[in-house]
């Protein structure tokens, strides 16, 4: 299978996998807080099926129409989806466990987008699902090279990443050590990955993750 399928099958089993957990959730849950400021979880699922119904043509008009601010425009998005429901965004999810649709971005980061956010979910719920070893590891990858707008690459300088439950490492320096999960949070300024972390590197990661945390 090449390496894009092989990504885009990635993606569509993280899809169904969140579509499963959307479906069920609770008016009480959909007003909690997820791990980005300023988003519920009922943000985030709409912001995760409007990722899902991206396409290079929305996405260019979008950042017109917004005046070249991804936030605004991502925001512009959630709210066109605010009155969704979450068995509607689950089967709207489900129409995109096959399509191949996308902005103008690698397809990898399309996987980081759904794994990350999935956790972003999650995690505030109490709720875990199983994370596929090579898409973690495919992300973790990914973010060690990012700069905007997730920083990964300046967040990590100079440690040595050990992921405990996928068999990833990358770099030189005090070790930070914990699940694949909890260092694609952390990378990704996520302070909510920091528990799950430990080892000589840990406590000035954490210093930096907690300077700042983004979308």
């Amino acid at each position: 299978m090449p390496d894009d399928a092989k990504t885009w099958a990635q993606i569509h089993a993280e899809r169904g996998r969140l579509a499963d957990t959307i479906e069920g959730l609770t008016p009480e849950q959909w007003r909690t807080p997820s791990l980005c400021a300023g988003w519920n979880v009922g943000a985030m699922a709409a912001h995760i099926l409007s990722s899902a119904e991206q396409t290079p043509g929305h996405f260019m008009g979008g950042m017109l129409t917004s005046g070249f601010s991804f936030n605004r425009m991502m925001q512009r998005d959630i709210d066109a989806r605010a009155d969704l429901s979450p068995a509607q965004i689950a089967a709207r999810l489900r129409e995109h466990t096959t399509t191949t649709n996308k902005p103008p971005a690698p397809t990898t980061a399309m996987l980081g987008e759904v794994v990350v956010h999935g956790e972003d979910l999650r995690r505030p719920l109490g709720l875990s699902a199983p994370i596929d070893a090579d898409a973690a590891n495919a992300c973790l990858d990914m973010y060690t090279k990012a700069s905007f707008p997730v920083g990964g690459k300046k967040r990590i300088a100079g440690m040595r990443l050990v992921s405990t439950d996928t068999g990833w490492t990358y770099g030189d320096g005090p070790d930070v050590r914990g699940p694949a999960a909890s260092l694609l949070l952390a990378m990704t300024g996520r302070p909510a990955g920091l528990d799950g972390l430990s080892g000589e590197g840990a406590p000035t990661l954490g210093q930096r993750v907690t300077a700042g945390a983004a979308h």
